[in-house]
């Protein structure tokens, strides 16, 4: 099953609040160890899981932490100079899903000579990441879908959309209701939303004059109106790594249906912001440190 069918299936399962009470106590959370334990106690999801120690040792002293929606490489090296040891990242580290777990999919299965340049990058990257002493920690799964920090709510919150006004919702996606207005209108002010994040501008598709009263927000990669098309939203936020201009593209062009489409690192950057304050507020003493990446391109004109 890929993980599109994957995550569909699974998108009806039961989400879990942060309570205080569900949570286990911190007071002896020492290493990277402790915090992947920490991670994975916030929500029980589907295994087998990416959310893991991607690489170091797990018995490292947490010095301060970071977190980060993409460990580019530059991310890495910013976190080492500001006395991060363990890294939080949401998406992968060596340039597939799972990371140096694959030995098939992505980039394994490319022609030479581009499969080895690949295999180069990431063991020149991994070495350094060793020899610097830094942990990093995928959360994935847990923070996709946990109540009012997740990726969707955080998306919504960050486009100026509040939890009161969510009308329908399941793990992974949010309907929010909105003000009438066209769908023209409704993308300006998701645009405006997401600016601070680098992102430039949105794509729409559709019929602009069309009037939208709820907007759907989805969830980084399954941001896709054909997996949440039950929802029945008027306007559909999707993200770019999904949409594909001869399906979706071709079908709002021709339906009128209306469909922003923005950056995957957009559409999850605020939920590694909220991540991040939930570990201030719940791991007294340890310092931690948000790395923005945002927007994953330049726009260049």
């Amino acid at each position: 099953m890929d993980r599109k069918a994957f995550l569909q299936k699974m998108g009806l399962g039961l989400t879990v609040g942060l309570m205080a009470t569900d949570l286990p106590s911190t007071s002896d959370l020492k290493t990277a160890g402790d915090l992947q334990k920490y991670l994975r106690s916030l929500k029980s999801v589907p295994e087998p899981s990416t959310d893991r120690i991607i690489i170091g040792d797990p018995a490292t002293k947490i010095k301060k932490i970071g977190t980060c929606w993409m460990p580019y490489w530059d991310v890495c090296r910013e976190a080492v100079s500001n006395g991060v040891n363990v890294l939080v990242a949401h998406e992968p580290t060596f340039f597939t899903h799972w990371d140096l777990q694959e030995s098939k999919s992505d980039y394994f299965a490319a022609v030479s000579p581009i499969r080895e340049k690949y295999i180069e990058a990431r063991d020149q990257k991994k070495q350094w990441i060793l020899d610097n002493g830094l942990v990093i920690i995928r959360c994935h799964d847990v923070i996709d879908t946990l109540k009012d920090i997740s990726m969707p709510y955080a998306l919504g919150q960050a486009i100026g959309y509040k939890n009161a006004d969510i009308i329908r919702s399941r793990d992974y996606y949010n309907v929010y209701q909105v003000p009438q207005q066209s769908a023209l209108e409704a993308a300006r002010q998701i645009a405006q939303g997401l600016k601070e994040a680098g992102q430039p501008g949105v794509h729409f598709y559709g019929d602009p004059d069309r009037m939208v009263r709820t907007v759907g927000v989805g969830c980084g990669y399954v941001c896709d109106p054909l997996l949440y098309g039950d929802l029945d939203p008027d306007l559909y936020i999707c993200i770019s790594d999904t949409i594909r201009t001869w399906i979706q593209g071709e079908y709002a062009h021709d339906s009128g249906q209306p469909m922003v489409v923005i950056d995957h690192g957009t559409s999850e950057e605020y939920g590694m912001r909220l991540l991040c304050d939930h570990l201030k507020e719940n791991l007294k003493g340890i310092v931690s440190i948000h790395f923005r990446t945002g927007c994953s391109y330049r726009w260049v004109s």
